[in-house]
């Protein structure tokens, strides 16, 4: 009963965060310099037309009310229309969400497991050769943004040796290997990203387990090493490891602006970009919501797998 009363509070936490970030992204994009009526309608248009605009979308009406009009039009799943292009905001969403979920889900199949994995051997013998090396690695990533790897990675596989397409201009239809090849350098430029951080947390939390007075009287009890760190040592030390994944992947999903930017990749980050630039104030509404609503879910879930994991947290102290 411990359990499902934590879980429930979790959720309500979430739902109250996710009310408190849609006031901030509402006046956010209220507090945007410039005027939307202008910025639809282009600088020659006259005044009259201007004012038609302004009071077609209700913009001489109060903060709080224009407020919760779109959050019960975001409840009620009406997500609006572009004040650009007049296209509904729900399938401009679903000509571009696919593409970002994909690059997102290649890059977490491909970072997650191989984080663990170096993690792991990382733990097995610290201060060891390889450990220095996966080390060294990891704070080289760490210290390099994601628009200069994506450079380096299109001069050298793209420009120099043509191997790999610098564009992943992707559309439905496509078979599985051009998609493939379109998405190995952001899927590169993403896991180099994100791996640093999972590695170095993933290291430090299986030492921190291996060097426990349980972990030890295992060890002199002649327990194998490789039981030792995938039935003792890993789950014990899920709790951190779970909280870091879920930070990197939320981060794949808001953070992927700059490598949808530069590979050219129709997805919701690039179509935020463009709806800031054009000042389409109801997508860029709706784009943000939704990356909080990911980042916040993703967290959820790891403290839900901290609490499953380790009793001591289904306990006050």
């Amino acid at each position: 009963m411990t359990l499902l009363r934590l879980i429930v509070q979790r959720l309500l936490l979430g739902v109250a965060i996710l009310f408190v970030v849609s006031a901030l992204i509402f006046i956010g994009t209220e507090i945007l310099p410039g005027d939307v009526a202008q910025a639809i309608l282009g600088q020659g248009a006259t005044p009259e037309l201007l004012e038609n605009v302004r009071i077609r979308l209700g913009l001489h009406d109060p903060a709080p009310v224009r407020y919760f009009r779109w959050l019960g039009n975001l409840l009620s799943g009406n997500l609006g229309t572009s004040m650009v292009s007049g296209a509904d905001i729900g399938q401009l969403l679903g000509e571009r969400i696919s593409n970002t979920v994909m690059l997102a889900s290649a890059t977490a199949l491909i970072a997650v497991p191989l984080a663990i994995l170096l993690g792991l051997l990382s733990a097995i013998k610290p201060n060891s050769m390889t450990d220095r090396a996966i080390s060294a690695v990891s704070l080289s990533l760490i210290s390099l943004p994601d628009f200069l790897i994506a450079i380096v990675l299109v001069m050298v596989f793209a420009v120099k040796l043509g191997w790999l397409p610098a564009i992943a201009n992707l559309r439905p239809g496509q078979d599985f290997f051009t998609v493939a090849r379109m998405l190995v350098l952001p899927v590169t430029v993403l896991v180099f990203t994100v791996l640093a951080h999972m590695v170095r947390m993933t290291r430090t939390a299986v030492i921190n387990v291996l060097s426990s007075p349980a972990t030890e009287m295992a060890i002199l009890k002649g327990v194998p090493r490789w039981r030792l760190l995938l039935v003792h040592a890993l789950p014990n030390a899920l709790a951190p490891i779970a909280n870091v994944v879920a930070l990197n992947l939320a981060y794949l999903i808001s953070g992927i602006v700059v490598v949808e930017t530069l590979f050219n990749i129709s997805g919701l980050g690039r179509l935020m970009v463009e709806s800031v630039t054009t000042r389409d104030i109801p997508v860029v509404q709706v784009c943000a919501i939704i990356f909080c609503a990911v980042y916040v879910l993703l967290n959820l879930l790891a403290d839900i797998v901290a609490i499953v994991s380790n009793p001591r947290l289904r306990y006050p102290k």
